[in-house]
């Protein structure tokens, strides 16, 4: 599983200092530069921060069309071939593939300077799926889960991420996109009911007007700044407070 990482400076390997752990969990979009610049901001922030190819199954993927502005154009724009393509690559990924790959990389870790404490994520899109599995595989390690325009988090599985928040322990931060088919008022009322019913998770979610499934994404074209700055706020907010430095 190739991945790409960043931490503070002045971190080695050999170093004394360690740091808290952050993993981002990608989008459909696979890796690219939009995801490391974003692992690089986490780090600046005080932590060391991975984000893994969770397609490496099928070898290295990463697609990305632009518009005449150079933004990334949305997934609704591309054409139904590709759609049901990009689909698939994701209906691939499970519970079980994400608990290998959650294993995987906290096995890494141990060889980093990284701290052997609570750990955070963030997942995009597909990843705030992945981000919910990981709290939910490993929740004594994954104590602040932001998921922003999560997608599949309610489905008819019975493994379904909305059905096992009883599992996590810690903080969770949830961004909704106002205008996001795949998370309506009433798919965001069904996470909001399980993580209000779990009394060992503190949580916040917040609806962005205006914003369309994507805009957390700085490369996208419907980035909403407003929105993933207020995000950013809520985030590192939430990592102070469950990671200590």
């Amino acid at each position: 599983m190739d991945a790409y990482a960043a931490h503070p400076d002045g971190a080695t390997r050999d170093a004394a200092t360690q740091w808290p752990l952050v993993v981002i969990f990608m989008d459909i979009w696979g890796l690219r530069e939009e995801l490391f610049a974003i692992v690089r901001r986490v780090a600046a922030e005080g932590y060391y921060c991975v984000v893994p190819n969770l397609f490496y199954r099928g070898g290295r993927f990463s697609y990305a069309p632009r518009n005449a502005e150079g933004r990334t154009l949305s997934f609704d724009l591309l054409a139904d071939d590709v759609q049901r393509e990009m689909r698939g690559r994701a209906e691939r990924l499970d519970r079980a593939t994400l608990r290998t790959d959650a294993a995987a990389i906290l096995e890494f870790c141990k060889g980093q300077p990284v701290r052997d404490g609570p750990a955070g994520s963030i997942g995009y899109c597909m990843g705030g799926r992945e981000a919910f599995f990981a709290a939910q595989e490993f929740p004594a390690r994954f104590r602040a889960t932001a998921s922003l325009h999560g997608s599949r988090l309610v489905t008819e599985a019975a493994d379904s991420p909305h059905r096992l928040i009883g599992r996590m322990r810690g903080e969770v931060y949830c961004g909704f996109a106002e205008f996001d088919r795949g998370a309506p008022p009433e798919v965001i009322g069904r996470i909001e009911d399980g993580l209000r019913g779990n009394h060992d998770l503190a949580f916040k979610t917040q609806v962005h007007r205006g914003a369309r499934h994507g805009y957390a994404l700085p490369d996208r074209d419907v980035h909403d700044r407003t929105a993933t700055e207020a995000d950013w706020a809520s985030i590192f907010a939430m990592f102070r407070r469950q990671l200590p430095a």
